[in-house]
C-alpha cells in the first residue's frame, strides 16, 4: 500500500514538473512573438561568414559604423541619434551577432577577436571606407579589438561608457548571465530566463540607466523588447563568457593605437565605472580624446544626444581629416 502511494506522490510530482516547464516554454514564446510583433526588423540583412546581420543604413557621406553594448540593439543609436546628425553622413548601426534580428552563425563563440573580425568583414561586405567606428558599453571592448587588430579598417574610434578593462567586479553584476554550458544557456533561455527578464525588466532598466530616468519609450521605440527572446539572451550569456577569454590580452596593447581616439563617460555610470574603465585610459593612448560628462550615467545616447553627437562629429572631424584612399560613398555592395 505504502509503496503505491508513493508511486502515485512520484507520478503527480512529476506531472507537475512537466507542466509547470511546459508552462514557462509557452510562456517565453509568447513573450517573444509579443517582442518581435513590437518591434520588428527595420532595415537589412546582410550574410557574412554564416552570420546573418540586420542593420540600418542611412545617409550619405563620410560612414560612421555603431556597436551597441550587451544584450541591447540597433535601436540604441538609430532612435537617439540619427535624426539629430547633420548632413555629410552615413550612418550604419548593426544588431551584433545574436542580438536584435541577427543570427550568430553556428559554433561561433561570441569571443571579442570573433566579433571585431566580423565588424572588418561588414564594412568590406558593404563598401565602406575606413569608417569611424562608434562603440558603447562592451561594443567598445568589441571596437578597441578591432582597433587593435585590424587597424587598416578603421580611421578613428568613438567609444561612449566602454568596457576596457578585465576586473572581477564588472562580471559579477552580471552573474546571472554567467553560464559557460551553451545546453544550459538553451535551457535557461527556452524555460526561466525570459519570463524573469520579463518580471524584473523595469529595476533591471532602471539600474542602467540610473541616476537619469528609465525612457517611457525605451521598451518599444528603443528596442528594449527585443532582450526578451531566447535568441538573445543566449548570445548575451555567450558575450559575458567570452569577454573575460580576451579583455586581459586586448588591454595590454592599447598603446599600439595611433588613430584618432576619443571617450565620452559619464562621471555617474553605475554599470562600469569612470575610474576603472574611462580614466586609466588617458595615460595608454596617445592623444586620446577623453571627455567626462558629469552626472550622466550609463545611457548618455538616451539622456544626452546633443552632447554625444557633438562628440562624436569632434572625433570623426580628426578621422576624417586627411583624405583617404578611394573615397566610397555608393550603395552596399552585398
Amino acid at each position: 500500500m505504502l509503496i503505491s502511494i508513493l508511486s502515485w506522490l512520484l507520478a503527480l510530482l512529476l506531472l507537475l514538473a512537466v507542466l509547470g516547464i511546459a508552462s514557462l516554454m509557452l510562456a517565453t514564446l509568447w513573450i517573444a512573438a509579443k517582442a518581435q510583433r513590437l518591434v520588428p526588423p527595420v532595415g537589412k540583412f546582410v550574410e557574412i561568414d554564416g552570420n546573418r546581420i540586420h542593420y540600418v543604413d542611412v545617409g550619405e557621406g563620410r560612414p560612421i559604423v555603431f556597436l551597441h553594448g550587451l544584450g541591447a540593439q540597433l535601436h540604441h543609436f538609430r532612435h537617439t541619434l540619427f535624426g539629430h546628425f547633420g548632413p555629410g553622413y552615413r550612418l550604419i548601426a548593426l544588431d551584433r551577432p545574436g542580438s536584435g534580428y541577427s543570427v550568430r552563425a553556428n559554433g561561433a563563440t561570441g569571443r571579442l577577436p570573433e566579433q571585431a573580425e566580423l565588424v572588418r568583414r561588414f564594412i568590406e561586405k558593404l563598401g565602406l571606407e575606413r569608417p569611424l567606428v562608434v562603440g558603447h558599453s562592451l561594443g567598445g571592448a568589441i571596437t578597441l579589438t578591432l582597433a587593435v587588430e585590424h587597424p587598416e579598417a578603421i580611421s578613428g574610434v568613438a567609444l561612449l561608457a566602454p568596457l576596457t578593462h578585465l576586473e572581477t567586479r564588472t562580471r559579477l553584476r552580471f552573474d546571472l548571465l554567467y553560464i559557460p554550458s551553451r545546453l544550459q544557456r538553451w535551457i535557461m533561455a527556452y524555460t526561466v530566463a525570459i519570463p524573469l527578464s520579463l518580471r524584473y525588466a523595469r529595476p533591471t532598466m532602471e539600474f542602467i540607466f540610473t541616476p537619469q530616468a528609465f525612457p517611457t519609450d525605451y521598451m518599444v521605440d528603443g528596442g528594449g523588447w527585443l532582450g526578451l527572446r531566447p535568441a538573445h539572451f543566449q548570445a548575451t550569456s555567450a558575450d559575458v563568457v567570452a569577454v573575460e577569454q580576451d579583455l586581459g590580452r586586448i588591454e595590454l596593447r592599447y598603446g599600439e593605437i595611433a588613430m584618432p581616439v576619443g571617450i565620452l563617460f559619464g562621471t555617474a555610470d553605475r554599470v562600469i565605472d569612470i575610474r576603472t574603465h574611462g580614466e586609466p585610459m588617458q595615460d595608454k593612448i596617445a592623444g586620446l580624446d577623453f571627455e567626462p560628462v558629469d552626472g550622466v550615467g550609463h545611457m548618455p545616447q538616451f539622456v544626452e544626444p546633443r552632447w554625444v553627437i557633438d562628440f562624436i562629429e569632434r572625433i570623426a572631424a580628426r578621422a576624417f581629416a586627411s583624405p583617404q584612399p578611394h573615397d566610397n560613398f555608393n550603395e552596399p555592395t552585398g
